[in-house]
């Protein structure tokens, strides 16, 4: 173990986002570092697809700042809102999910989603916004700016 807590913490979630990624065939290393970790972005150009809690739970265990879109394959808004979501994936610090309200419908009642797409931005593991529609790329990367 680690002296330091930082250190510790940043190997952790290291371990926790290669399990994740290793659990849906993704291509990634134990080494690699997840986002934000130790001050660098982890090499993820596209959002994580989230399947149940669990996936949740090890993404918010891996990444500092995580954007989870709860959508719907059927919803409209979701489908414009979808290269938005891909967009910051691909630029920003944050780790970005996906969660597909259908497959996923306790999950997304677990979180309050009335309607889609509904955003949550968790910072450190803990919920600390949510927005229900479709939104602007500047809006959610000001979002995500609060929060790195």
């Amino acid at each position: 173990m680690s002296s330091d807590p930082e250190e510790e913490r940043a190997r952790i979630r290291a371990r926790k986002l290669a399990e994740l990624r290793e659990r849906h065939g993704e291509a990634g290393s134990e080494t690699e570092s997840p986002a934000r970790s130790t001050g660098s972005r982890a090499e993820r150009t596209e959002p994580v697809h989230v399947d149940g809690r669990d996936d949740l739970d090890a993404l918010l265990g891996a990444a500092d700042v995580v954007l989870v879109d709860f959508y719907a394959d059927w919803c409209g808004p979701c489908k414009m809102l979808e290269p938005v979501v891909e967009q910051l994936a691909a630029e920003t610090p944050a780790a970005v999910a996906t969660v597909d309200i259908d497959a996923n419908r306790r999950l997304a009642e677990q979180f309050g989603v009335r309607s889609v797409p509904t955003l949550a931005l968790f910072a450190d593991g803990e919920q600390v916004e949510q927005l229900a529609g479709a939104r602007g790329e500047a809006e959610l990367r000001s979002l995500i700016d609060r929060y790195t």
